[in-house]
């Protein structure tokens, strides 16, 4: 479904696409990962699609797939914040566990 949506703005580890109503940054890591819920995000207060992922004890852990900003409370400007977060610590995060060869 989302991915018939239109794409405003796309980075390296998110998308937001733009219906009626919401804009929507989705994490690009979370590909594939299947949404087994709708509730609101804990941190950014908004309506967000969660999987569960399991860590290395098997204990089982919502994640946030992509978020809903409604429109008549954000613009592309304030969604764009929380998309280049997400992008710096996924960007640090590569660069800690896959440092480049070359140096």
């Amino acid at each position: 479904m989302s991915q018939e949506l239109p794409i405003l703005k796309k980075g390296s580890f998110y998308i937001i696409r733009e219906t009626q109503d919401a804009l929507i940054m989705e994490d690009r890591t979370k590909r594939g990962l299947t949404v087994r819920e709708q509730s609101v995000d804990e941190t950014l207060q908004v309506s967000a699609d969660k999987g569960m992922i399991h860590d290395m004890d098997g204990i089982g852990h919502w994640i946030p797939i992509r978020w809903y900003f409604p429109k008549k409370e954000y613009d592309l400007q304030k969604v764009l914040i929380h998309a280049e977060k997400m992008e710096k610590k996924y960007t640090e995060m590569r660069e800690l566990t896959c440092p480049d060869d070359s140096e």
